[in-house]
């Protein structure tokens, strides 16, 4: 990192403008490809969370669910893109609803 770029980064005073910084403003490419990135991360932490507290292993889940374990493992890891409704299945073979917002 540069000493310009450092500067810049250090005169944020929100995330969004960090964001703005680092990654550019809304609708940038860089920027949409860290945005879908970090709900991946999410979505994949959340996951792993509640089949933890379901006490059940990836290949148990995954056996549930009608799928391999390499999926639930991509899917915990953010490498993966995953359908709505695969989300709805997963979470259904952990015994959990899932209620989706729109802002």
């Amino acid at each position: 990192m540069n000493a310009q770029h450092k500067q810049q980064l250090m005169q944020c005073t929100n995330f969004e403008q960090l964001l703005d910084t680092e990654y550019g403003k809304r609708g940038a490419q860089k920027r949409e490809m860290f945005e879908a990135d970090a709900e991946a991360f999410c979505i994949g932490e959340l996951l792993r969370e509640q089949r933890l507290q379901a006490g059940l292993t990836q290949k148990e889940l995954a056996a549930q669910v009608g799928t391999r374990a390499e999926t639930i493992s991509r899917l915990e890891r953010g490498y993966s893109n995953v359908s709505l409704s695969s989300i709805f299945q997963i979470f259904a073979g952990m015994g959990r609803k899932v209620a989706v917002t729109l802002l």
